[in-house]
């Protein structure tokens, strides 16, 4: 039909040499076709290609045409328009006795390309505004991420943003591809309400909704297109001399959420309750500031630690170690002695229970909010170390440590140090763990397993290990 609509506009020139009233019968003859133009690329817009083929709505034998030959067929037929608008603009200069019809039958033209490509901008607005009859259950479904939520500010920020001037944006991409967690299509109803908000107006308060969903594999979040939340009365946090070693002002976090809705609460706590990894991680003046500087936790049989000290630790690589990773559970006290060393360390945690990124970043020190789902927000070889204490125990699962050792090897440069410290597992598991520690052939500077004794439990072991990533070739 499009290729009949083509070749009738292109015998028009022809068409004016023949008279004024015959051109008067052939413009409404053109006009009657260009409205059933307009009328199909209104339908197809509006509807797909296979509402239009199926008549019963319960049968789904036919297959659905492809959208993207649709957008090109569109294009097509543009294009066309485009082509006979010229030829009659040629016309007009060589009739000029028919200029008058010319000009009419060009300004009609004109607009019927400014309603296709009207249709062509809305189509896929109004092809996702359809809604299905309930009883209607088709066996193919959109592959568009968009199609599957309800809620608006989801099905916007999946959406690809094209870039406005049409041209490659400085990324080497034609548009914005932004990019949820394969999870968050499991967690329907939880995403939706995460983006459930006024464009504009306070987000609600509902962090431990959006960590539940980060845990659980939704990872990383969508963006949000409202304010985030502050606490009530926010204080000047200490000067950098005084808030490494101080616990920070209560008024500074937002406490919904916690058991404990103060600093000296945390550091009190013996519950051991909430946030079990890291019980005593905000007493900073009797449990943290020791660490990583004094032996502690000896064990009075073997006279052996699973701890290592910081000054031993830059001795193998005395000048060399600048930057780095702390991916563990605590309040930045790694990364506060590492400071004193003049190696700047960015902690990974989240908020197991307790204000953590908000501890580390009140004490002067750079949280990095991530969970162990996501793959690490750093170039190849670029990190000189990378330490875990707490994190990677004995309840994670082999193919996932892999996993996670292989992006810590990605980040690492060659020569980098990875410290494995007081990796606790049960003594039958240990040997499959180092095997996972060995697949990546790292050089061993420090390698201790002594026994855990925070227990009666004695099937429990700490593992911890100093190793030294080879360089390899390209």
């Amino acid at each position: 039909m499009i290729l009949l609509v083509l070749d009738n506009m292109a015998k028009v020139n022809s068409l004016v040499k023949m008279g004024t009233w015959k051109s008067v019968n052939r413009t409404i003859f053109i006009l009657g076709i260009c409205a059933l133009l307009v009328s199909v690329a209104t339908l197809s817009g509006s509807y797909s290609f296979r509402s239009l083929l199926v008549t019963n709505s319960f049968c789904d034998y036919v297959n659905p045409l492809n959208e993207s030959e649709a957008r090109m067929n569109f294009e097509v037929v543009i294009r066309k328009i485009r082509q006979e608008m010229d030829e009659l603009k040629n016309g007009t200069l060589k009739e000029s006795s028919s200029s008058e019809i010319l000009l009419r039958h060009s300004a009609f033209l004109a607009d019927i390309l400014g309603l296709i490509e009207s249709m062509q901008a809305l189509g896929p607005d109004v092809e996702n505004a359809t809604v299905d009859h309930p009883l209607v259950k088709l066996n193919h479904q959109s592959d568009e991420p968009a199609d599957y939520f309800l809620i608006e500010e989801i099905r916007k920020y999946v959406r690809v943003k094209p870039n406005r001037l049409g041209k490659q944006n400085f990324m080497g991409a034609n548009g914005t591809f932004t990019s949820i967690g394969h999870a968050c299509f499991a967690m329907k109803e939880e995403l939706e309400e995460y983006m459930d908000y006024d464009v504009g107006e306070i987000c609600n308060d509902d962090w431990k909704l959006a960590q539940k969903l980060m845990v659980h594999g939704c990872d990383p979040l969508p963006r949000r297109r409202c304010l985030a939340r502050a606490p009530r009365l926010y204080t000047q946090p200490f000067p950098i001399n005084e808030s490494i070693w101080k616990l920070p002002d209560d008024r500074n976090v937002r406490w919904s959420g916690y058991r404990c809705k103060n600093f000296t609460c945390l550091a009190n706590n013996g519950t051991r309750k909430g946030f079990f990894k890291c019980a005593e991680c905000f007493n900073l003046t009797h449990h943290e500031m020791p660490r990583w500087i004094q032996l502690t936790d000896l064990d009075p049989e073997t006279n052996t630690t699973a701890d290592f000290l910081i000054p031993e630790v830059l001795k193998i690589k005395p000048g060399e170690v600048r930057i780095g990773l702390d991916f563990s559970v605590g309040t930045g006290t790694f990364a506060a002695r590492m400071r004193e060393f003049n190696v700047t360390i960015v902690s990974a945690t989240i908020n197991l229970g307790a204000p953590f990124n908000e501890m580390i970043a009140l004490r002067g020190l750079v949280p990095l909010y991530l969970s162990i789902n996501q793959r690490l927000p750093f170039f190849d070889n670029t990190l000189d170390l990378i330490h875990t204490t707490r994190f990677l125990d004995g309840w994670i699962d082999f193919v996932l440590l892999d996993f996670v050792l292989f992006d810590w090897d990605r980040v690492l440069r060659p020569g980098g140090l990875l410290w494995i410290d007081s990796f606790f597992c049960l003594k039958e598991d240990l040997e499959d763990y180092m095997e996972a520690f060995k697949v990546l052939r790292y050089r061993k500077h420090k390698w201790v397993v002594v026994p855990k004794r925070d227990r009666d439990d004695d099937r429990e072991v700490f593992f911890s290990a100093v190793l030294e990533k080879p360089p390899r070739p390209f």
